[in-house]
Parts: C-alpha cells; sequence; structure tokens
C-alpha cells in the first residue's frame, strides 16, 4: 500500500463512525484480493495484526476436531440418552440432533470465512446488525459466547477429573469410590495444567494440536474393533433401533426422548472455537471455516457409528450401566467387554482426549477474553487485553479463564446435579451466541450489504441458516428443564440460574455505564498511538 493510500485509509479511520472504511473499498477492489496477504484483510476489517499466523492446515483442522473430543464425549455423556430413552435414543437423538448441529456448523463457518477475527461470531454483528442496535446485540452476544466457552472448560475438565478417577476405580476393582471433594481437586490441577500450556507460544500450540487429531481417530478405531471383537452377545438389531425404555420420569415417552439431544449438542458445539485463532491461521477466510466443516462431519459421522457400537455391546440391563459404581456408563461398557485392562487402557486414552479437547477450549475462550476486552465489553479490559511479549500470547486472559472455570466448578462440593448443569448452560450459551448472528443475517443481510466469503454454501445458504435459528430455538427448551422427575433440589436442572445470572450481570454492568463507553466491535488501526484503548 502506498502512502497516498495509507493516508486515505487512516483519515477513514478517524471518522466518527469506525465502521465507515469505505474509502479503502476502491483500493481493495484496484489490487484485486489475490494481492493482499492475510493481514491486509485484517486492516481492511479494522484490526492491527497482533498475533503470529503459526497455525497449519493440519494443525487447523486438528484443533476445530479436537473442540469436540468425539469419543471421550460421548462417554461422559452417554448417561443422558441411555435415561432419556434407551438404545433408540442413543442412536437417533444422535442422528437427529446430529443435523441440527451441522446446520449451526455451516452457517457458522459461513459467517467465519467473511470475518475471520478472533472475534468470532461477536464481531461480525458490526457488519449484520443495523447501527442503532448493533452495540446492545454485539453486547449480548459477547457475553453468551463467553458464558459458554467458560461454562465448556469447566464441564471438560470436570468430566476429566471424573476420567481419570474412574480409571483409578477401575485400578482397585472398584473399592475406591471418589467423592465430590476428589473430583473438585483433580479438576483444579488439570485447569492449572491447561493453562499453563496455553501461556505457550502459537508456535508451541500449534506442534501440539498437530499430533491429536491423528491420535483421536487412531484411538476411536482401535476402540469400535476391540468391542466388536472381545463382545461375547450383541443386542439384536431390533433392540438398537427401536427399543423405547425410558427412565427419567417423563411422559408421554416421546417427551422423554428428546433430553437425549444433549449428548450430540454438548459434543458437536464450540463451532466458532476455530475462528477465534483465525487471527493466526494463514488464509483463516478458507481454512477456517474448511475446517469447521469438516470436523464436523466427522464428528457427526463418526460419532453415530460409535454410538451404535455402543449400544451393540451393552446388554439390556440399562439400570446397572446408568447406575454403575465406576462413575461412566460407558466405562462400564468397557470394564463388561474388554476386561480390567482393557477398559482401564480405553478410559485412560478417553482422558488424554479430553485434556486435548480441554486445551483447545481454553486456548479459544482465552482468545474471547482478548477480544471482548479490545473493545472494552468486560470489566478491568485494559488488563486481560495484555499480550506477553515473550510468548505473544494473551497470557493474562488465559489465567483469568482458569479463575473462573475453577470457581464455576466448587458448585460440584455441594450437588453432582448442580454441576452437570454447566453441560446445558454449554450448549444453551453457545448456541444463542451464534443463531442471534444467523439470524440477523437473515433478517438484515440485503440492508447490510452482507457479502459471502471464499467459502460459503451457494443456494443452500438461506434455508439452512434458517433451520439452524429454529433448532436452536426448539432444543433450548428442552435443555432448561429438568431431565429426571419428580424434581427435587438435589436433581434440579440448575442451567437456567446460572444462564439468568450472568445474562443479569452483564445487563446490570451494561446500564450502570458500560453502555457510555462501549459501542461494539470497534477499529484499533489509529496509527498515532499504540494504546488500544485510544481506539476509535
Amino acid at each position: 500500500m502506498d502512502a497516498q493510500s495509507g493516508t486515505i485509509f487512516i483519515d477513514a479511520v478517524k471518522e466518527k463512525d469506525p465502521s465507515n472504511l469505505k474509502p479503502l473499498k476502491p483500493i481493495v477492489e484496484e489490487l484485486g484480493d489475490s494481492s493482499l496477504n492475510e493481514d491486509d484483510k485484517l486492516v481492511e476489517l479494522g484490526y492491527k495484526p497482533v498475533f503470529k499466523r503459526e497455525f497449519s492446515t493440519w494443525a487447523t483442522f486438528s484443533f476445530a476436531f479436537s473442540i469436540s473430543g468425539l469419543y471421550a464425549t460421548i462417554i461422559t455423556t452417554f448417561s443422558y440418552p441411555l435415561v432419556a430413552g434407551g438404545a433408540a435414543a442413543i442412536v437417533w437423538s444422535w442422528f437427529i440432533g446430529g443435523v441440527g448441529c451441522m446446520c449451526i456448523a455451516l452457517s457458522v463457518a459461513e459467517l467465519v470465512s467473511a470475518y475471520p477475527t478472533s472475534g468470532g461470531l461477536y464481531f461480525t454483528c458490526k457488519n449484520l446488525v443495523p447501527p442503532n442496535y448493533m452495540p446492545v446485540v454485539s453486547w449480548v452476544v459477547g457475553w453468551l459466547n463467553l458464558l459458554g466457552q467458560v461454562a465448556g472448560v469447566s464441564s471438560t475438565d470436570w468430566s476429566c477429573a471424573q476420567l481419570l478417577l474412574s480409571a483409578v476405580s477401575v485400578s482397585k476393582d472398584m473399592t475406591y469410590q471418589p467423592t465430590n471433594r476428589h473430583v473438585v481437586g483433580v479438576m483444579a490441577a488439570i485447569i492449572m495444567f491447561h493453562g499453563f500450556i496455553n501461556s505457550l507460544s502459537t508456535r508451541w500450540l500449534d506442534r501440539i494440536t498437530r499430533f491429536y487429531a491423528a491420535f483421536h481417530l487412531l484411538v476411536l478405531l482401535i476402540c469400535i474393533i476391540c468391542l466388536l471383537a472381545m463382545c461375547k452377545h450383541f443386542n439384536t438389531g431390533k433392540y438398537v433401533f427401536t427399543s423405547v425404555e425410558p427412565s427419567s420420569g417423563w411422559k408421554p415417552t416421546g417427551f422423554s426422548f428428546l433430553f437425549g439431544f444433549l449428548s450430540v449438542a454438548w459434543s458437536m458445539t464450540d463451532y466458532d472455537a476455530t475462528a477465534h485463532i483465525a487471527e493466526e491461521i494463514e488464509n483463516a477466510a478458507v481454512r477456517a471455516p474448511q475446517a469447521i466443516a469438516l470436523a464436523l462431519s466427522l464428528t457427526y459421522f463418526l460419532g453415530w457409528i460409535f454410538n451404535i457400537v455402543l449400544v451393540f455391546v451393552m446388554g439390556t440391563n440399562l439400570a446397572s450401566l446408568s447406575q454403575s459404581s465406576i462413575g461412566q456408563p460407558v466405562a462400564q461398557i468397557f470394564y463388561d467387554v474388554l476386561g480390567k485392562n482393557g477398559s482401564l487402557a480405553f478410559i485412560i486414552f478417553a482422558f488424554v482426549i479430553l485434556n486435548f479437547t480441554g486445551v483447545t477450549s481454553m486456548q479459544a475462550n482465552a482468545r474471547t477474553i482478548w477480544a471482548l476486552s479490545r473493545d472494552q465489553a468486560l470489566p478491568f479490559s485494559r488488563y486481560w487485553y495484555r499480550i506477553n511479549k515473550t510468548t505473544t500470547t494473551p497470557v493474562i486472559a488465559v489465567w483469568l479463564n482458569v479463575l473462573c472455570c475453577i470457581g464455576l466448578n466448587l458448585i460440584g462440593l455441594g450437588s453432582i446435579e448442580a454441576i452437570e448443569a454447566i453441560f446445558s448452560v454449554t450448549s444453551i450459551a453457545l448456541d444463542w451466541s451464534y443463531v442471534i448472528p444467523i439470524a440477523c443475517r437473515l433478517i438484515f443481510g440485503k440492508r447490510m450489504n452482507y457479502k459471502h466469503g471464499p467459502w460459503n454454501l451457494g443456494w443452500l445458504s438461506m434455508p439452512v441458516n434458517a433451520f439452524a435459528v429454529a433448532w436452536t430455538s426448539f432444543v433450548s427448551v428442552i435443555f432448561v428443564m429438568p431431565n429426571i422427575r419428580p424434581v427435587t433440589p438435589e436433581n434440579m436442572n440448575y442451567a437456567i440460574i446460572v444462564l439468568a445470572g450472568v445474562l443479569l450481570f452483564s445487563l446490570v454492568y451494561w446500564w450502570s455505564g458500560a453502555r457510555k463507553n462501549y459501542i461494539g466491535p470497534r477499529v484499533n488501526v489509529d496509527m498515532d498511538s499504540d494504546d488500544p484503548f485510544k481506539m476509535k
């Protein structure tokens, strides 16, 4: 970009409306997109490049695939469809629910291609919502996304602790029974370990992430082969695909069946996590959405196959599975089919895989905190926005995430049922942080002159977007209801309380003064200052 063009661009940035970058458009059209490198595109969106782009194509896919934690998350959420409706609920809730999840994932991938920034779908509100409503809409979307990601890291690392202690229980022939305090203590250690890893440079995170996808796929394949080879008594196909045995207490049976959607919704979520590292990916407008689409497609297909295999080998005594002394129904299936050593190995594999999910989830969440702080959407934003000069990563945001996740999981000291509500909060908060921008694109897209990125769905875009919004509206009602009846203080679904509490705090913070400084995602390419809080 020559000096004259640079002057035009700076003048545009200094206008009262920071989103008005029209003087740059003729330059972009003249040069052609192919001549712009990725940092130029980021500047076009209004942001200074801060991170090093060191994520390779394979690492980007591996990162997107790791967010689901497919093998491990099925193990930790298997109890939901098991109780909701038994064999058929396990198989068909994943198949049906996965269609809705795929529509959300593909819709998210489109928006990530159009706006590849660390703000993820939060940033898209700047270009999809009319100016009068943009600040409050982006505020709600940002806080929902932050809540969903904190809940996601918390529930992931809680499950990590459960898996590790389940392995200990198996190794001691079930003579050891972990308590809530044991789980909380192990969980805190795991979260701090993940915080240490995320304090490393992007280059090291890239190297760690590359290993994950191949390891995960290999473990899943070996597990399926071993279960099929070692099982002595298979359930019939009729039982697997048609047997409905709800034990949730909800009636009619069809309504109980719906609670099984939580397993697939929790596994196939956090779609925009890859977007939060977009400023660390080369050719992010193409690679990031491709990674999201491919990773979620594999998760959907392989997850359905794995669930079918588990139902074929699990036997028919559902009560013994749901009340397993090991603590996890799938761990009990492993023990019954593979014996002590085999089950111990595959539980440990699940623990390792879920640790990768925890690491990548925390990395995405730290970038979310950093991006929201860049726009002064959080209390004390100036501190969370700082980048460590040695690692060039937002280390302070990482450790804020660590503290928030440990604090949230302390709920588990009082009630296991209460902490399991975090699973529901993850799906609800994250999915709504996606479908609000998707809905805005459907409603205001033409008015806001929305343009597709290089990766898009073509003519399928509108129907897929519409179904994503409708599906989220439907399942959110299910996810805030108690999973078991009769309802008691012990089995109450506290997801609605956690969700309402955080939203109430964000709105009180908004009306108490934050709205005076917050204008939504803002431009920070004012070259006269290095202070990110002197933004226009």
